[in-house]
């Protein structure tokens, strides 16, 4: 074991990542370089594919429409999704590039429209508002990298005022029964993409038009949960930000406690003891998704809830922990389908989901739980000939898509997790010693 740490450290400070991944010369190679970082395993094939990875996150750094080069969806995605790119994604990114992590977020900030609503993504043909798709509070990302970069007030004073022009129009548009829920009008909302939970529900909003719910839909809107829990903690983090700009936060933490009321008394069912969407007939659709572990990681409930969600829902084998990571839909809904081959949240483990799931577990202690859910997707990717959206939950073997951002940042997170150095906002600094696994059905 000591000829082995040995080994490790002598190829950690005699390596150049930059080089060695084929970056030298971009904009992320400098921040790296900048950044220090490094990585070496001894035996196996995870450092080298840990190499692979920058260089593949590389090719979803670049401009869109003109200006800085910003962080890009990747994959057959041609740009920057807001429900990812522009928060889970550029949060993890901030870590060891946060100048383009800042510019990720800027650049939403500046195609805002002039009633107030963000676009839900950003592409060479300019911004699209046919839906919300809002999953990850960005309030929570912006104040997560002003916190891991030392105070950029000029960024936290573009942003904030960016987001709270948002939250007046999410109040203005999509509350129409006034129930203090955010509804949903369509499949893309929440980015749900095949899921039974949209079923005869259309993709986009009606006409196109993010403020318009079908009038002749016999189920839309659905008051959301996990739409409405977003919004409650994105409330709550912007009173820490109002704050931080000398501004009173206590109007917006009112707002959030008011969100997290209607979240429990529109769409929580006390029986199953997890959250439903609410129709227009006021019926919950009694659908198990990933919305649960969405409301989790918006930091809703306390130590006692989390403790029996985990042990109903996430780590139960019958419901959403698949060998290879956590599914999106419940493994015992009849309608579950396995198939990764599609761009899918019909069942198969969506990577994506994986990266938001560290804000359920980490925020009520549970990380080694996260650390038994992540190990064999770890292994999996690290195998693996591409960075896919999505895993096969049986066999862990890669589906949709490759070069993908959401999945290379997964890994290049959980590696720092797992075995690894890992910055936290606020300056903590965790240090993780679990030795890798191989996990393999032969």
């Amino acid at each position: 074991m000591t000829k082995a740490i040995e080994a490790a450290l002598s190829r950690l400070r005699a390596g150049d990542p930059v080089s060695r991944s084929g970056i030298a010369g971009s904009g992320l190679g400098a921040e790296l370089t900048a950044a220090g970082v490094g990585f070496a395993a001894v035996g196996g094939p995870l450092e080298e594919r840990w190499h692979r990875a920058l260089a593949e996150l590389e090719q979803c750094v670049r401009p869109l429409a003109g200006g800085a080069p910003v962080l890009n969806e990747g994959g057959v995605y041609a740009g920057a999704w807001l429900e990812s790119t522009g928060t889970i994604n550029a949060e993890v990114l901030a870590r060891f590039a946060p100048g383009i992590a800042r510019e990720t977020h800027l650049r939403f900030a500046e195609h805002q429209r002039g009633d107030g609503m963000i676009p839900y993504k950003l592409t060479d043909d300019g911004p699209g508002f046919s839906q919300i798709q809002i999953v990850t509070p960005l309030a929570r990302t912006v104040w997560r990298h002003h916190e891991l970069t030392g105070g950029d007030e000029p960024f936290l004073e573009t942003m904030y005022r960016a987001m709270a022009r948002y939250d007046d129009w999410l109040a203005r548009f999509r509350d129409t029964r006034r129930t203090g829920a955010v509804e949903a009008f369509c499949a893309f909302d929440t980015g749900h993409d095949l899921s039974p939970r949209f079923w005869f529900a259309p993709d986009r909003a009606f006409r196109g038009d993010a403020r318009r719910c079908d009038p002749d839909s016999p189920i839309l809107p659905y008051a959301a949960p996990d739409l409405t829990a977003n919004v409650a903690c994105q409330r709550a983090y912007l009173a820490r930000i109002a704050e931080a700009l000398g501004e009173d936060g206590e109007p917006w933490r009112r707002k959030a406690r008011a969100s997290v009321a209607a979240l429990y008394a529109q769409c929580f069912d006390p029986d199953d003891g997890t959250f439903y969407d609410r129709d227009r007939s006021g019926r919950h659709v009694r659908i198990q998704s990933d919305v649960l572990l969405r409301v989790l990681a918006c930091e809703i409930g306390d130590e006692e809830f989390f403790t029996r969600a985990l042990g109903a829902y996430l780590m139960n084998t019958r419901k959403f922990l698949s060998h290879h990571g956590f599914t999106s839909l419940a493994l015992d809904d009849p309608r579950f389908d396995a198939d990764a081959s599609r761009n899918s949240w019909g069942g198969p483990v969506n990577l994506l989901s994986l990266l938001r799931a560290p804000d359920a577990f980490e925020h009520h202690g549970h990380v080694a739980e996260l650390a038994v859910a992540a190990a064999p997707p770890l292994a999996a990717l690290a195998a693996a000939d591409r960075f896919p959206q999505c895993l096969d939950p049986w066999s862990g073997e890669a589906g949709f898509t490759s070069v993908y951002s959401p999945s290379i940042l997964w890994f290049l997170d959980t590696v720092e997790r797992s075995f690894g150095i890992l910055p936290r906002p606020g300056g903590e600094v965790w240090f993780t010693g679990l030795p890798p696994v191989s996990y393999t059905h032969l």
